[in-house]
Order: structure tokens, then sequence, then C-alpha cells
């Protein structure tokens, strides 16, 4: 069974129907317990830094969270925020704590253009920098939708996390991946061919 994190963020339904035309059993859950007996995790959200991360702390998951992903090593994805809730810390309407899984931070997105507006809405080519398993099977410019105004940054000698990146008038983290962990800035859920084939590897990984 796939773990939903349900900690207040939206986005949930779109990819727990998702994995169900993949035939896959998953399931939004809110308990320590679900997330135990869970064969791999999905930090889905939409919304600010801030409001993601005060759901997280007020659901009592992330103890449970850090036990699945960091001592059971399950796999993990998180998707749009969820994968901003991943790094050290985000720069939206302050500067609040992340889960500090990446060495990094969340800011706003500064395109060199002024015709490349903010937020970053749309289709958009991925450019794969490293081997990844979640983009196997797919070309070398794979296209996923984007919806954001944040975006994450490594610290200065951690950019070996970084496993795609794409263009929106400045170069923008797309992917991150460690050992058993990986992040998605785009939506799966909702890029058609190439997002299903993504999630089917993710799959693979439990």
């Amino acid at each position: 069974m796939i773990a939903i994190i349900d900690y207040g963020a939206g986005n949930l339904r779109s990819l727990e129907n998702t994995f169900a035309a993949l035939g896959v059993a998953a399931k939004i859950c809110s308990s320590p317990k679900e997330i135990a007996t869970a064969a791999g995790i999905v930090i889905p959200g939409v919304g600010s830094f801030s409001t993601g991360m005060e759901g997280l702390r007020r659901s009592g998951l992330l103890d449970a969270l850090q036990e699945a992903v960091h001592v059971q090593r399950k796999p993990c994805l998180g998707v749009c925020l969820g994968m901003q809730l991943l790094a050290d810390s985000g720069h939206e309407d302050g500067e609040y704590r992340g889960l500090g899984w990446f060495p990094g931070t969340v800011k706003y997105i500064e395109p060199a253009k002024s015709e490349f507006r903010v937020p970053h809405m749309g289709w958009n080519e991925v450019y794969v920098r490293l081997q990844s398993p979640l983009f196997e099977g797919m070309g070398e410019r794979p296209i996923f939708y984007f919806v954001h105004s944040y975006s994450f940054r490594p610290e200065i000698g951690s950019e070996d996390c970084v496993s795609a990146t794409c263009e929106h008038g400045t170069e923008i983290v797309a992917a991150i991946q460690r050992d058993n962990i990986f992040g998605v800035q785009f939506h799966p859920e909702k890029s058609q061919e190439d997002g299903l084939i993504l999630l089917k590897n993710f799959l693979r990984l439990l």
C-alpha cells in the first residue's frame, strides 16, 4: 500500500485516483500506524511552505515519517510542495524550517527575462541530469506539468542531489534524489504519459 500523507494540503485525491488507475492500492493516511504498514510514502501538496510545514507538525506524523523513511528506508516521493518541504528551509512570507532531508532552501523564482511569468505554470521540457530510476523509459527531454512560484535551490556543494532541471527564464530544479528519497517539482498525476511512467517507476522501487 502507498501512504499518501494527509497534512491538510491539497492534491491528495488526484494522486490517489492516479495510483488506483495504475492498479495500486493507495490510501490517504493521517495516522502513524498507517504509515508504519505502508510499502512506500508520497508527500503531496499545493500551497505555501509555511502552511505545509505547520500542517505536518500539527498532524503528529513527523516521527512516523522519520522512522519510515530514514530507519526503515521506505521509498518516499515528494510532489510539488511535498518536494519543497524536503529542503532545509523555505523563504515564503518569512523563513521557515523544512524537513531538512536535502541541503538547500526554497526561494521565489526570478526569471532573467520579463516574458517568463511567475507562477511558472504549464508544460515544460525537463532535462534529466543524473541516471535516475524515476526517469527510466522516457526520452531525453520528457514533458511535465508545473504550477509553482517557488523552487528548490541546493546548498553549494550539494548539487549532486539534482536529478533533473527545466528552464523558465532561469534554471529551475525539477527533481531531486538521494538514496530512497525522491522529489519532483512538477505534477506527475497531471502529466499524462510521462507522468504515468514516472509513477510506475516509483512503484518498482517498493
